[in-house]
Order: structure tokens, then C-alpha cells, then sequence
């Protein structure tokens, strides 16, 4: 088979099962599914577009709008990974900054608004922002890793970061080496089919991780697992452990008297949660929002209540209140101290 016939077959093969995908994935079975449709969109356009040779090449309208879409892919594809390996995940502070510099300069490169911006070389600015979003998300998959509490996306975290890393240093060194417009069949026929097998496998990654998200039928009761049942929630409700700011998994586990393998499913198995700091926060904001709809902490600061929630900093304090209240705790508080005031009129 020729190259040229396996380029198209790629292609067109590839945009088909990704638009595929994109129409039968549920939005709201898991949050990476609200990003892999504009993801299979964008990743649609760039194997449209993406061939050297130009009899292969879409044209006309349909042409100039796969150019368009295809400059995109880098952030969507981006936060899709960010929500596959954190279900919590929201695009906001210089996640959102970054991603959406990388929209606008983007748009910019490919003449969205006008010729004379398309020429003013972004390339250079967007492969910096590439290199960024890369590195954060390799640094995500790593500083996640310990307190991940799902065996098989923990396991994954290794494989995705390591791809990402050769991904990163090819494309930097080409880049470099032989300029952002080289880019011969071969090359970009094995591109096109890197991405479509790092896109099908993390794909497969969240179908299975949303399978077994929820926590696993408990085993038969005995007595080594009636005893870590007890001693968890001794730990949770008596010692209350979860306010050291500095605990992790490994202290935990310590404190349990057991391994962390047998720790991390315990933790899924009797509270659902899918990592350790969720779960730690979860009890965190318990406290907080106690103290903060307490009269005897109304004058509190709420660095001080973050901290005796056992939260590290006031920013980690405000995203995990917002994460799981679905408001700020200045707004909780407010709302608390007005229902106060009603219920002494």
C-alpha cells in the first residue's frame, strides 16, 4: 500500500471513530466527557489538515475551518487529561489563563482575525505555552500519584507522563532543529497515528476508571477488616487526624497499622472517594463549615479557620470549600450570619 493511500485511510479513519466517540459519550457519566467532545472536534480538523502532501488536504471552506479548529487540540487535549485523572477538575486560575492565551494567539496564528496577525511568527509564543502546558500536566500526573486511590489510574499515571515527555523533547527538538514547517508524509502519517493511539488509550483509561469509580462490593466481613473499619473512624471522628495540614498517605497508613495498598482500598471501599486528598478534604470543609456557621468563631479570620480545618493555605482552603459547597467560604459564612439574624427576630 502506498503512503499516500495509507495517509487517507489514517485520516479519515481517525476523524470517523473520533467523532464517533464524541456522539456517544455521555456527559454525565464523567467530567472528562464535557472536554473530549471539543477535543474529538479539534483532533477531527488536525488530521483533516495534517498532510504534506496537498492533493490530501482538505480546501476551500471546509479546508480553512480544520485549520482552524486543529490549532485548539493542544488545550482541550490538555484539560480532557486533567479531568480524566482528577474528576473534580474545573479549568480555573492559570489553567483557564494559560488555556485561553493559547485560544486567542492560536485564533491569531491562523488569521481568525486578519491576515496581518498571522504573520507577526506566534509560533515561537505558542510552543512556550505547549511546553508549559505539558509540563504541568507530567507535574499533575506525579504530585497525584501517591494519593491516587484507583489501582488501574494510578498505574496509568507512569505510562502518560512518560509519553508525554518523549512527545515533548521530539517536538522541542524539530522544532528547533528543522523548523515548524518540516514535516514530510512519513513523519506525519506516524504523528497522526501517536495521537490517535495516545488519544484511544487515555479514552479507554477513563471508560474503565468511571467503571470502577464507584467503591467495589465490600468483601465477606472478618475480623482484620472489622478492625481498620474501626480504627478509620476512630482516626476520623475521635483522633481527628485530618487536621494536620501535613498529613499524606503514607502517615496515614502509619497511623492505621497497615500498608498503603490495603489503605487506599479501604478508604474507596468505605467512602467512595477516589483519592486520598478528596477524601481528607471532604472531612476538612466538614470542620470549616462547622466553624464557620459557629457564633463562637464569627470574629475568626479565615486563614485562621483554614488552618485549624487543617488546611495548609488559605488558596487550598477556598478551592476545596468551593469544590465541594459549590461557593467561597466568605459566602457560606455571610449566608450563615443572615440566617442568624432572621432566626433572632
Amino acid at each position: 500500500m502506498q503512503t499516500d493511500q495509507l495517509d487517507v485511510i489514517v485520516r479519515v479513519a481517525g476523524a470517523t471513530l473520533l467523532i464517533w466517540a464524541a456522539a456517544t459519550r455521555r456527559l454525565t457519566r464523567h467530567p472528562d466527557h464535557r472536554w473530549f467532545i471539543p477535543l474529538a472536534i479539534c483532533l477531527a480538523g488536525f488530521l483533516a489538515g495534517n498532510s504534506p502532501v496537498g492533493e490530501l488536504r482538505l480546501t476551500g471552506a471546509a479546508g480553512r475551518v480544520a485549520v482552524i479548529v486543529a490549532g485548539f487540540t493542544a488545550v482541550f487535549l490538555w484539560w480532557w487529561c486533567l479531568a480524566v485523572f482528577d474528576r473534580t477538575f474545573r479549568p480555573r486560575g492559570g489553567v483557564l489563563a494559560i488555556g485561553s492565551a493559547w485560544l486567542v494567539l492560536a485564533a491569531m496564528d491562523r488569521g481568525v482575525f486578519g491576515k496581518a496577525l498571522a504573520g507577526v511568527g506566534l509560533s515561537w509564543l505558542l510552543l512556550a505555552l505547549g511546553v508549559l502546558m505539558l509540563t504541568h500536566l507530567a507535574w499533575r500526573l506525579f504530585s497525584d500519584y501517591c494519593g491516587d486511590l484507583l489501582d488501574r489510574r494510578r498505574a496509568a499515571r507512569i505510562g502518560v507522563a512518560a509519553f508525554i515527555a518523549v512527545q515533548l523533547c521530539a517536538d522541542v527538538l524539530i522544532d528547533f532543529a528543522l523548523g515548524f514547517d518540516w514535516g514530510p508524509q512519513a513523519f506525519t502519517l506516524v504523528q497522526n497515528g501517536a495521537v490517535l493511539a495516545f488519544v484511544g488509550l487515555v479514552m479507554r483509561l477513563a471508560d474503565d476508571v468511571d467503571a470502577g469509580a464507584h467503591p467495589p462490593v465490600r468483601a465477606a466481613a472478618s475480623p482484620q477488616a472489622d478492625r481498620l473499619a474501626a480504627r478509620l473512624a476512630t482516626l476520623m471522628e475521635v483522633e481527628r487526624i485530618h487536621l494536620d495540614p501535613g498529613l499524606d498517605l503514607a502517615g496515614f497508613a502509619a497511623a492505621m497499622g497497615a500498608s498503603e495498598k490495603v489503605v487506599r482500598r479501604l478508604i474507596h471501599e468505605r467512602t467512595g472517594h477516589d483519592h486520598f486528598r478528596r477524601f481528607l478534604n471532604a472531612h476538612r470543609v466538614a470542620e470549616a463549615r462547622r466553624r464557620l456557621s459557629s457564633p463562637a468563631h464569627r470574629r475568626d479570620k479565615l486563614i485562621a479557620i483554614a488552618h485549624d480545618s487543617g488546611f495548609a493555605s488559605l488558596a487550598s482552603f477556598n478551592r476545596a470549600f468551593l469544590g465541594v459547597e459549590g461557593r467561597p467560604p466568605s459566602a457560606f459564612r455571610g449566608e450563615s450570619s443572615s440566617e442568624e439574624r432572621k432566626d433572632g427576630l
